[in-house]
């Protein structure tokens, strides 16, 4: 029995010991494989936070890269728009001084053209004047106030002629200083000097022929002060005006020669019967002869038959006959009425 028991006894604390060595076996296998598992978990977790990690660092570094981008953007294009503004206001400025170069050059062409202007219609007033000293010159004797008249157009004329020499004078500086080269402006330079030189020339002849008749050269160079110039250039003014009222115009033949000259024509009728002669709708003043409505008292005929074309009132004219009872001519008995109508006398005469 008792060999029975320890032999049991062996046997069980054999089992047992396959037993514990199995149990530690097993315990030791399952601490490698938590170990190991651990240390899975531990590479994924550490795995999977470098990930994060990473993820974060990409997205940090491409918003801070954004954001430098978007400043230097920013930064770029404020640049921008100060250059832009700083060219822009730059072409402006360059804009506003050609107009200003253009406008300035404007107004002195213009001004030069006024200035023109100014001395042709005094060249021309001077030729006026020299005509009627001409015309009052050609009397053998004159009267005190006659000759007092003559000094005075010469003094007038010696005034204009002087101002305008100096005008021309002035524009050919100016146009010198202006370092332009404009044709059209140098030429009528030229003509008014021309024109200045050809006027001196036919004062200095009218002069001449003053002297011969007894006039002081010494009068005939005095030159007007500006008051005096601008009264005689006041009286002058009103002088043209009066003159300009004043003014009309005659014109008389047959009706061949009237037609010819384009001042009449004939109008309605039948069938080319009762045509009656009327003034043409459009004419030159040059085919007619100017005359001073206050100083004509008639219009000289001479022929068989006449008759107005032109429309005036009846009672304020009168056909005179000679003894042959050919109309010698028209009497105005009455200027301002027979004018009224018409500046323009028309009369048809038959021979």
């Amino acid at each position: 029995m008792k060999n029975d028991d320890e032999t049991n006894f062996k046997n069980d604390a054999g089992a047992n010991s396959k037993n514990g060595e199995g149990s530690y076996m097993k315990n030791s296998e399952n601490s490698n494989r938590n170990f190991i598992n651990e240390n899975t978990h531990a590479r994924n977790t550490e795995r999977l936070a470098r990930k994060k990690g990473m993820q974060k660092g990409v997205w940090i570094t491409a918003s801070v890269s954004f954001i430098l981008l978007v400043i230097v953007m920013i930064i770029g294009f404020s640049h921008y728009n100060r250059e832009q503004k700083k060219q822009f206001a730059m072409m402006e400025y360059q804009k506003q001084s050609f107009v200003e170069v253009l406008t300035t050059r404007d107004s002195v062409i213009n001004e030069w053209m006024l200035t023109f202007d100014q001395i042709e219609k005094d060249l021309n007033m001077v030729k006026e004047k020299e005509n009627v000293i001409t015309l009052k010159s050609s009397d053998r004797e004159f009267s005190k106030d006659k000759k007092q008249q003559i000094l005075k157009d010469i003094e007038y004329i010696n005034t204009l002629l002087d101002q305008n020499k100096k005008k021309i004078a002035s524009l050919t500086a100016q146009l010198k200083n202006s370092g332009g080269t404009i044709k059209g402006l140098q030429i009528k330079v030229a003509e008014l000097e021309a024109s200045m030189k050809l006027r001196e020339a036919e004062v200095s002849e009218l002069k001449m022929a003053l002297v011969d008749k007894d006039f002081e050269i010494g009068k005939l160079n005095t030159i007007m002060t500006d008051q005096q110039l601008a009264i005689a250039q006041k009286d002058e003014k009103i002088s043209n005006q009066i003159n300009e009222k004043n003014k009309a115009y005659v014109a008389y033949g047959t009706y061949k020669d009237l037609k010819a000259r384009g001042l009449v024509s004939k109008e309605g009728g039948f069938l080319g019967l009762g045509k009656k002669e009327s003034i043409s709708a459009e004419f030159a003043d040059s085919s007619f002869k100017q005359v001073n409505i206050t100083e004509l008292k008639e219009i000289p005929v001479n022929s068989k038959n006449a008759k107005l074309i032109s429309e005036h009132p009846a009672n304020s004219y009168e056909m005179i006959t000679d003894a042959n009872k050919h109309i010698s001519s028209i009497e105005i008995k009455d200027p301002e009425q027979f004018w009224k109508i018409s500046k323009y006398a028309v009369v048809e005469i038959k021979n």
